[in-house]
């Protein structure tokens, strides 16, 4: 077992605002935030704004011509950790992160030759921001979702941040990061990559 934490681990982070490139957005703000916390524990990969590809509705793995999940689907298998971030519309998270997890329930009829699913082993965390209260809401979906489908969830799996009720001020306007913020941004990113690293090294057990 890897007890040093020099274990190369690859991560991706699944941005799920409703506004494709180049628009600003804050939950792609605090993806690259927590992906460069992530970067501090030997953690490489990338980002993808889910709204610059065509996504399409369906619970399959591949739902035909045109749909570009497959190729994400491919990136999150080939990565340790997935990192959902998400606005907070309407007190839930937003459209494209619920596509996202009808994506993932096709995980739930795909297995190895142990009976796991291909997710066993793989580390979820969630990113949260919003103008309104309701992260925990937020996050507590997305982890039963994610865990649903067979990811694993360290302590303290989300970071977030939500602003002054009734007011405008996006994360993306702040003038610097709050500390409480960039504090949990570092503990999710420590405590996923340590649980990334000891799943790597001793796989759950086969599934009967």
């Amino acid at each position: 077992m890897d007890t040093t934490g020099t274990t190369p681990l690859r991560a991706v982070a699944l941005v799920c605002t409703l506004s494709p490139s180049p628009a600003a957005s804050s939950s792609q703000l605090l993806a690259e935030q927590t992906m460069a916390a992530l970067s501090e524990h030997g953690v490489t990969g990338k980002i993808i704004r889910i709204a610059d590809h065509d996504v399409k509705p369906g619970v399959k793995t591949d739902m035909g011509e045109g749909d570009a999940w497959p190729e994400i689907r491919a990136t999150i298998l080939g990565c340790d950790i997935l990192i959902l971030s998400t606005p907070i519309w309407l007190g839930h998270p937003s459209s494209i992160a619920q596509r996202v997890l009808e994506r993932l329930d096709a995980e739930l009829g795909e297995s190895d030759d142990e009976g796991r699913m291909l997710t066993y082993g793989k580390v979820a965390a969630v990113c949260v921001v919003g103008n309104e209260d309701g992260a925990h809401h937020v996050s507590a979906e997305l982890f039963q979702g994610l865990n649903d489908v067979g990811f694993s969830l360290s302590p303290n799996a989300v970071t977030y941040w939500v602003g002054e009720a009734m007011q405008g001020t996006d994360y993306q306007d702040l003038d610097k990061t709050p500390e409480k913020t960039a504090a949990t941004t570092k503990t999710l990113a420590a405590n996923t990559a340590h649980l990334a690293r000891r799943l790597k090294s001793a796989p759950y057990p086969p599934s009967s």
